[in-house]
């Protein structure tokens, strides 16, 4: 997850349909495709968490319809799509990863890379995101945040896209894993996919995307756990604290009342 939200440039062409799940280094692929294309990001998990109001709303709608339907509902999709996609270069992380069927039929230029890892890896640091972002009093503790208040509707269409693409079992799994890799295959010309390890550093990615490796420009290194852990950590304590604030102005407002009554 990145340390801030993008923001669009009119008149950026969109050239990169990030395919990979989350986990599998989609902050430091996103970073690196900023630099490359010269153009804004929409990292998902980012701009849903870290964004306005406006970025996680359209996310939800998009979920609420997605896998569509219906030919009006597909119309629907593929509009909310390109209205929040305007401006940017490029589309990674949740809930992309699972809309790449519909990127690719709004947008049949663009390349699909997916970033990968060892699918045992990728299981156990899943985890942090599940644990982050299922507690069970997250809807109370974030109402008093306007865009994370409604972030529980986000992870539950997360929920409900994970189970159309893949299934439902108990847990995640290496199946998962596979499975994404399978939807892929299936929904993506070969031609057009293209998958990519983070350790594996700039060529391979330049040369998928006929770039020159950027000189004197590592290849960014973005922990994606550390930045979930902090960001969670940070939403708590912030939810807690409007609370706290809250309740202090009521209070402020009662106690005089209840004076003057006695």
């Amino acid at each position: 997850m990145g340390n801030q939200p993008s923001v669009p440039q009119p008149g950026t062409k969109f050239q990169v349909i990030g395919a990979g799940l989350s986990r599998t280094g989609t902050s430091s692929f996103s970073e690196a495709l900023r630099i490359l294309l010269n153009g804004p990001v929409y990292h998902g998990g980012t701009q849903a968490t870290l964004g306005a109001e406006k970025e996680i709303k359209p996310l939800i709608k998009i979920l609420d319809h997605s896998p569509p339907k219906s030919p009006s509902e597909k119309e629907l999709v593929h509009d909310l799509l390109r209205q929040r996609l305007d401006g940017y270069a490029a589309a990674t992380d949740m809930p992309f990863n699972g809309l790449v069927q519909e990127l690719v039929e709004v947008y049949p230029d663009a390349l699909v890379i997916c970033t990968t890892r060892d699918p045992d890896a990728w299981v156990k640091s899943i985890g942090t995101i599940t644990n982050a972002t299922t507690k069970w009093f997250l809807r109370f503790v974030l109402f008093p945040l306007p865009g994370m208040r409604h972030f529980v509707d986000f992870t539950n269409g997360l929920g409900k896209q994970w189970v159309e693409l893949y299934g439902k079992h108990d847990g995640v799994s290496t199946r998962d894993y596979k499975a994404h890799i399978a939807y892929l295959k299936r929904v993506v010309p070969e031609e057009r996919l293209f998958f990519f390890d983070v350790r594996e550093g700039w060529e391979p990615l330049c040369k998928a995307l006929g770039k020159d490796v950027p000189k004197d420009i590592p290849f960014p290194r973005i922990n994606d756990g550390e930045a979930i852990d902090r960001l969670a950590k940070k939403m708590i304590n912030k939810g807690l604290m409007r609370w706290l604030a809250i309740s202090a102005m009521v209070g402020a407002a009662i106690v005089p009342y209840y004076l003057l009554k006695r």
